[in-house]
C-alpha cells in the first residue's frame, strides 16, 4: 500500500479501539458539564438556555370550553381537594417546580393576583416534580401563600393533557365559574395578560 504525504495513515483495528474506548470515557464527563451547567442557570432564575412555553395565550369562547375539569389531588399540607368544588367562582392553576426558572421569574406576580382577585378567584399551583421540603422553600423564598397540589405522581398533570403539554412547564389555566377552561397561558405568566383574563373571566 502506498500512503502519500496527503493521504491520512489507514487505522488499524487497535487504534480504532483506542479511539472507541476514549470517546466511550468522554461522553459522560461532557454531559455532565452541560448538565450542571444548565442546572446552574436554572437555579439563578435568570430565564437563559431554558426550554419552556413561548408565552403564547389561547383563549376558549364559552360555547367551546366543554366540559368542567375533573380532578382530585392532596396539597402540600395534606387537605384533600376535589374540583367539582370549585363552581360559582373563577379558579387559577399554575403548573411549576422548584428549579424552573420561568417558574421563578412569574412567582412574584402571581402571588400579587391571588391577593388582588381573593374575592374573584382562588389560586392553586400544581408542582410536578418536587418533595414538600423543596417545595415549601420555592413557598418563603418567594411569598407564595396560595396552596399547591403535590403532583409529582403526574396524576393532575395527566388528567389535564388535553390544555398542558407534559413539558411546557409553566403552563397556567384559567378556569370559568362552572370549571371549565377558560384561558391558557404556555411559558411566563405576564401579570398584566393573566390579571385581563382573570377579570374578564369573573365577569362573563
Amino acid at each position: 500500500m502506498i500512503v502519500t504525504a496527503n493521504t491520512p495513515e489507514p487505522l488499524n483495528r487497535r487504534s480504532l479501539l483506542k479511539m472507541s474506548a476514549a470517546l466511550v470515557f468522554a461522553l459522560p464527563l461532557a454531559a455532565c458539564t452541560v448538565e450542571d451547567s444548565l442546572a446552574q442557570q436554572a437555579n439563578a432564575g435568570d430565564n437563559k438556555n431554558y426550554i419552556a412555553g413561548d408565552g403564547s395565550v389561547t383563549e376558549y369562547d364559552p360555547g367551546s370550553r366543554g366540559e368542567p375539569v375533573q380532578l382530585t389531588g392532596t396539597l402540600f399540607d395534606g387537605s384533600k381537594v376535589d374540583s367539582s368544588g370549585w363552581t360559582g367562582k373563577v379558579t387559577v392553576l399554575n403548573f411549576w417546580y422548584a428549579a424552573c426558572a420561568p417558574c421563578r421569574l412569574e412567582a412574584k406576580d402571581l402571588q400579587a393576583l391571588s391577593r388582588e382577585f381573593s374575592e374573584e378567584a382562588r389560586f392553586y399551583g400544581v408542582n410536578v416534580r418536587d418533595e414538600k421540603a423543596t417545595a415549601e422553600a420555592f413557598e418563603r423564598n418567594f411569598g407564595v401563600t396560595y396552596p399547591s397540589f403535590k403532583d409529582k405522581d403526574g396524576g393532575i398533570l395527566l388528567s389535564m393533557t388535553s390544555y398542558v403539554p407534559p413539558q411546557a412547564v409553566p403552563t397556567t389555566l384559567v378556569l370559568d365559574k362552572e370549571g371549565r377552561v377558560a384561558a391558557r397561558i404556555l411559558g411566563v405568566a405576564d401579570k398584566g395578560t393573566l390579571k385581563t383574563l382573570i377579570r374578564d373571566t369573573a365577569a362573563a
